[in-house]
């Protein structure tokens, strides 16, 4: 049910159009003046600090393009490291706006678009958007990186679950293929995307361990449908994981690297598979007889509309860890650099 082959993600010219109707005022106003809106902000690379709110022009949707008027945006440790300095290539425009994922209303759309209208709830999931992240009370994105919210989710859910929920049902479904019986080892369980695995996972009939530390982030991952937990810094880590996986694992998705994978890794049988998200650093070493992926989340209309009705049908939760208005945008990244995020931090922009 869940199954699926990638689809490519065309996109479309960014011809822009002027725009003569106000979204935050619902006036009128001539071709000249400007709309309005707040941000957050980075004029250089740097610390949390480095951000501040700062009044931008809303970006115009361009033919192809939907504006969303955003209630809630992720907060991913990617985030934090374009913010420092990293970016994927060249270098960005300041002052730049980050956040690479959203939920909100439709606000307007370019002459293009047939499929969405303005009040639909969206979701949408851009990494490098040339016309601005979604750290902002509006963006515009390309349709193609647009869907509707799962009707199971409220926005602020939505906006916290978009590229972390990509990230962790193609890790299950596309990359390990995990289906009913198999045992599967989820390390990294209580993080952002880690939550959304272990659910999606069960949701597969699956035997899942999780790897968590401390009691809260146990009883987390233990609520969201894992049998097992285990804890990455136990010495004895092998022995309580053959105990709980005496045939060997299946597969095991790996959201954090480490001498703990590793250690697990030696238990994964001949023929199993590992998958893991680039970023997870250090990379999981290779093993004979077990098939190693790597993989970046995919996102298109058809990935969209998969996640969305999983997570309905599968009354998937996703957990917050913490939400801040986005003045706190600094907290926010101070909060995710202490590490031990149990969920996805969020931003709640608009109520």
């Amino acid at each position: 049910m869940y199954k699926e082959e990638l689809a490519a993600v065309e996109s479309g010219s960014r011809k822009t159009r002027r725009v003569v109707h106000h979204p935050l005022s619902g006036r009128e106003q001539s071709a000249n003046e400007k709309a309005i809106m707040k941000a957050v902000v980075i004029d250089r690379f740097g610390p949390p600090a480095a951000m501040h709110m700062k009044e931008v022009p809303i970006p115009e949707p361009g033919p192809r393009e939907v504006l969303i008027q955003l209630h809630s945006a992720g907060v991913g440790v990617w985030d934090a490291d374009m913010r420092g300095g990293w970016w994927p290539e060249g270098r960005p425009e300041f002052p730049l706006v980050l956040g690479t994922d959203g939920a909100g209303i439709v606000a307007g759309k370019g002459a293009s678009i047939r499929k969405f209208g303005r009040g639909d709830r969206v979701w949408a999931y851009e990494f490098t958007n040339p016309k601005g992240g979604f750290y902002a009370e509006y963006v515009a994105v390309d349709a193609e990186h647009v869907g509707f919210v799962p009707r199971s989710l409220d926005l602020l859910q939505a906006g916290a679950g978009l590229v972390t929920g990509l990230t962790a049902l193609q890790g299950i479904t596309t990359h390990l293929r995990v289906h009913a019986g198999e045992t599967i080892l989820i390390f990294g369980a209580s993080g952002a995307v880690g939550t959304l695995a272990v659910q999606f996972a069960k949701a597969l009939r699956a035997r899942v361990i999780g790897s968590a530390r401390g009691p809260d982030a146990e009883a987390l991952v233990h609520r969201l449908g894992a049998r097992e937990i285990i804890d990455p810094g136990n010495p004895r880590l092998e022995e309580q994981l053959r105990r709980f996986a005496p045939k060997g694992l299946d597969s095991v998705l790996a959201l954090a690297g480490g001498q703990g994978l590793e250690r697990c890794l030696e238990l994964v049988r001949p023929g199993g598979r590992v998958a893991y998200p680039h970023g997870v650093e250090p990379e999981p070493r290779p093993r004979p007889n077990v098939r190693l992926v790597p993989y970046d989340a995919q996102a298109s209309p058809r990935h969209f509309a998969t996640l969305a009705r999983v997570i309905d049908g599968a009354h998937i939760q996703v957990p917050i860890a913490a939400s801040y208005p986005l003045e706190q945008a600094s907290k926010a990244h101070e909060r995710l650099e202490k590490g031990r995020v149990l969920g996805r931090i969020a931003f709640r922009i608009r109520e």
